[in-house]
């Protein structure tokens, strides 16, 4: 099953979504805004993205600049981050099986899509 991680709220996002729609098999989407993700639920979308927690955290968000830019921190300390904080979560994010990608730019979500 496909699922994306969507804020509706974010153009990318929107984009990501109407790309995974137009695909015409069923999904769900998780609104990580609403609902934040658990650290358990981070670590598995970080392995699955094959990717270090710093590679989902969006850096110009105020709060990262603001309480994490600069410092030290250990990736359960970014994780722990996004779990408190999940407007620095990167999006689109769409998982397809044990596959996944961040959908910037949105022809990476067809490619994972088409495999």
């Amino acid at each position: 099953m496909i699922k994306i991680y969507h804020n509706p709220r974010c153009t990318k996002s929107r984009q990501g979504l109407a790309v995974v729609e137009a695909f015409g098999k069923e999904f769900e989407v998780v609104k990580y805004l609403d609902t934040s993700l658990s650290t358990e639920q981070l670590n598995e979308i970080i392995n699955i993205l094959d990717i270090k927690p710093i590679e989902l955290v969006r850096k110009n968000e105020a709060i990262w600049k603001s309480d994490y830019k600069g410092k030290d921190l250990t990736d359960a300390q970014i994780v722990a981050a996004m779990s408190e904080n999940p407007k620095l979560i990167e999006r689109p994010i769409v998982i397809l099986d044990k596959n996944g990608v961040i959908g910037r730019p949105t022809e990476l979500i067809n490619e994972l899509l088409e495999k």
